[in-house]
Formats: C-alpha cells, sequence, structure tokens
C-alpha cells in the first residue's frame, strides 16, 4: 500500500452527515486525554487498511477514525463541533495518495499531535516540500519541529496457531494479542492447511511483519493440507523392500493399507475418498513412504545388512 510523504499531517475528512465522535471512537462524552488516546489507538489498528484488505468498508472507517480523533483532540474544534459552528473542513483528503505505515502514523498522531519535519540532507525519504506556517488546519499550534524520531529496527515475530481440522476447513476467528497489548481479531481463510503462513504487515514493533504459522494436525499425526490429509508411514528396510500390510489411521478410523514390494522413501499411497469433504467434493489421504534404519541393531541383524552389501557388490561387478 502506498505511503504518505514524510511531511503527512493529521486533517478532517468531510462528509455529508455529521458523525458522533464520541460513539465512534466508544467513549463516553468528556472522557479524558488517556482515555481518548487508548479508544482512538484501539479503533485506528481496528480499522488501518493494511490490516483489513478484504474490508472495502474500512478506509473510510479509518478515516472517521481519524477525523473524530482530530476533533475530539484539540480544544478548539471540539468546541465548534460541540455548538454545532463550522470545523472549517480541509478540502483535501490526506488520505488521498494512500495510508502510512501504522507505526508511524501513530507516532504522529499520539507523539504530541501532527508536525512537519525540517528537510535534511541525510534523509532521501523527505521529497515533499514544506508547508508555510500559515498553511496549518486551523486549530492545530505550531510549534517548533521536534527531533526525528530514532532509527528501529524492523524485527517479524512468528506466532504457533493450532487448529482442528474442522476448523481449518471452514476457517475461524483467531485472537493475537500485540506486544503493545491490542489484541486483534485475524480470520484463517478457509481450506488452510499444516504450515501456513498469515501475514499481517507492519504491526510487531519497529514495523516488522507478524506472521501466524499455522498448525492442523491430529494426535495420530495425520496432517490437513485443504482437503487432502497427509500421512508419514515409517517402515523397516524389509517391510519396504518385501512388501507389508499395516494399519494406518484416518479421520474416520484405521484402515489397512498393503504397501507394495520395492517402494523407496517418498513413494506416495492414495486412499482414495479418506480426506475432507466440502459441498460435493471429497479429497484423499496421502500416505508418504520413508524408510528407517533401527539405530540399533543386533549381532544378527548386522550380519545380514553385511551379507546384503556383499551381495549388492557382487551384482554391480
Amino acid at each position: 500500500m502506498a505511503g504518505l510523504g514524510r511531511g503527512w499531517i493529521l486533517g478532517t475528512m468531510t462528509s455529508t452527515a455529521e458523525p458522533n465522535y464520541w460513539s465512534l471512537l466508544g467513549l463516553e462524552p468528556d472522557s479524558d486525554a488517556d482515555a481518548l488516546k487508548r479508544a482512538f489507538r484501539r479503533e485506528a489498528r481496528r480499522w488501518h487498511p493494511d490490516l483489513n484488505s478484504n474490508d472495502r468498508q474500512a478506509e473510510e472507517r479509518f478515516k472517521l477514525v481519524n477525523e473524530a480523533y482530530a476533533v475530539l483532540s484539540d480544544p478548539k474544534r471540539r468546541r465548534l463541533w460541540e455548538g454545532g459552528g463550522d470545523q472549517g473542513t480541509v478540502s483535501t483528503d490526506p488520505f488521498a495518495s494512500g495510508f502510512p505505515d501504522f507505526d508511524d502514523y501513530l507516532d504522529v498522531v499520539l507523539g504530541g499531535g501532527p508536525y512537519r519535519r525540517e528537510p535534511s540532507s541525510v534523509d532521501p525519504m523527505d521529497d515533499q516540500p514544506e508547508a508555510e506556517a500559515d498553511s496549518e488546519p486551523s486549530g492545530w499550534p505550531t510549534t517548533a519541529a521536534p527531533p526525528p524520531p530514532p532509527v528501529r529496527a524492523a524485527e517479524s515475530i512468528e506466532t504457533e496457531v493450532l487448529l482442528t481440522p474442522d476448523q481449518a476447513l471452514l476457517g475461524t476467528p483467531v485472537e493475537l494479542e500485540l506486544s503493545d497489548g491490542t489484541v486483534v481479531e485475524v480470520q484463517t481463510p478457509p481450506q488452510a492447511g499444516d504450515g501456513w503462513r498469515l501475514r499481517l504487515a507492519g504491526v510487531a514493533p519497529g514495523g516488522g511483519d507478524h506472521f501466524l504459522h499455522l498448525r492442523v494436525q491430529t494426535n495420530d499425526g495425520l496432517r490437513i493440507d485443504g482437503l487432502r490429509v497427509l500421512y508419514r508411514l515409517d517402515l523397516l528396510p524389509a517391510d519396504a523392500a518385501l512388501g507389508c500390510a499395516v494399519d494406518v489411521p484416518t479421520l474416520s478410523g484405521p484402515v489397512t493399507l498393503q504397501v507394495p514390494p520395492g517402494s523407496s522413501s517418498g513413494r506416495l499411497l492414495r486412499l482414495r475418498g479418506r480426506g475432507l469433504e466440502f459441498e460435493d467434493r471429497r479429497g484423499d489421504q496421502l500416505v508418504e513412504i520413508v524408510v528407517v534404519i533401527p539405530a540399533e541393531l543386533s549381532d544378527a541383524e548386522r550380519a545380514l545388512y553385511r551379507r546384503l552389501q556383499e551381495l549388492a557388490l557382487e551384482a554391480s561387478d
């Protein structure tokens, strides 16, 4: 998503109907400044477009949250609004060219109000022309520009989320508590699979990403991947070479699987119709053969493996 230039400032959005700003932020009238900041942080994160890519209404709600805080946090504009006076709304949309990174956005809004940064030859991002002092929206105090914030390293965070097969199939809401204590709700996509990673862009400290690592496994080792079920079957070399019948778990109970002779590691055997069902489709279960060598061999077993090795050398001559 395109970001605003470093010199963006908070403005008031025009609207045809006057909203109730207190209700919009979930506050009682005359709530104190701390409550206002907490409510704004909560609602801004809830409706920020980066966190609601599939919600077409999120952008408009985010703009209204921005407008509500701009009015209620400024005594002069708040008195005008409560008295029904003209707000002197800004004619241009401050988000017309995109939305800023969420952390940068809160730094500006909650860090003492909007401000302009002075041009710096060492900051290539400051390519926007500086506004004149009298071009700021009315109601914002004109103060000296604060020093630039310290550079923060963007580190990604990963959280493991355990889902049942039914939750993975249909999708389910997952609550995630961020490092600042904010709780967000994420809807997992339907027909998700074990090992999927969902990305929440820019919500980790320093502007990093937060990943949700989905785990969809049963107690008996079945892994879910969409409508398919995956299972790893460990076999001893003799069973893989000569073939065998073995019981394997499925979602509907164990079944007997006939392993063909000469099955090497990586071979996939299909159990048709043993996967998940969705509408008129049903997946299969895939059984992956993995040949394993015992960690401890008896003297007799060691002698047999040595003899097999000799026979393989004789056959290659």
